[in-house]
């Protein structure tokens, strides 16, 4: 019969869908790649994140802010 890992309080270890596949994964220290399921899982989120497949939003620029590196006229 297999175990279920313990959280250091008691009790088991949550698992949580990979962001990759959706698969459980486990949550906790026994896990070296979590939140992922996997070494594969974890390798292609970071080729995501290196082939700019995925981007963190950010607001515009200002219009104020176009000419923010050049100094001011005297």
């Amino acid at each position: 019969m297999a175990t279920t890992p313990e959280r250091p309080g008691g009790g088991p270890e949550p698992h949580v869908p990979c962001p990759t596949c959706r698969r459980p994964a486990l949550f906790g220290p026994a896990n070296p790649w979590r939140p992922f399921c996997s070494e594969r899982c974890r390798g292609v989120d970071l080729g995501a994140w290196a082939s700019e497949g995925y981007r963190v939003a950010a607001p515009a620029p200002r219009s104020d802010d176009d000419d923010a590196g050049e100094p001011a006229p005297h």
